[in-house]
């Protein structure tokens, strides 16, 4: 009984090593190199459009002021032509512009941001409003690596909307 299991042990010892030897058919190749990493600031404006319902963050390749007003009136434009092809869509009305951004320091440092614009702030979809948030934080961002600004009130023609958090983090 003994030689049967010693028999089917070195069975099962040798499948092993032959799989093991022959590995997972993957061939060597040589080193395949890539690009040199971006090095640098971005080159252009962030702006929060929507895809397929959610926000995401697209560079506008602009070589204007990158100041949250400046973003904001970019993002009211809507998506540019190669934008829209691509399924970007944008909620903001284009009577948003103009816009002025003010920014209330804290006692810790932190700031918060107020969107003054002459639309109807309560009216904004909340597709819209995270839109001009998200856009907000990230152009003053953009301007200075110190605003650590965390929120934004949107005040409008009825009203103050806010302070809110951009939703993506």
């Amino acid at each position: 009984m003994t030689g049967r299991r010693t028999g089917h042990a070195l069975f099962a010892s040798g499948l092993l090593v032959t799989l093991l030897a022959a590995g997972c058919g993957v061939r060597p190749s040589a080193v395949i190199t890539g690009r040199p990493p971006i090095s640098g600031p971005a080159q252009g404006t962030w702006v929060y459009l929507l895809a397929q319902g959610e926000l995401v963050l697209v560079l506008r390749p602009v070589t204007t002021d990158p100041s949250p007003a400046a973003a904001l009136s970019l993002l009211a434009a809507g998506p540019q032509e190669n934008e829209r092809a691509q399924g970007f869509t944008s909620e903001v009305p284009a009577g948003l512009d103009p816009v002025t951004v003010t920014v209330t320091a804290g006692a810790d440092r932190s700031g918060d941001l107020t969107v003054r614009t002459n639309i109807a702030a309560q009216a904004l979809s909340a597709h819209a409003a995270d839109q001009i948030i998200c856009t907000t934080v990230a152009a003053a961002a953009q301007v200075s690596a110190a605003n650590t600004a965390t929120t934004v009130t949107i005040v409008g023609s009825d009203g103050a909307r806010g302070p809110r958090a951009c939703p993506i983090r």
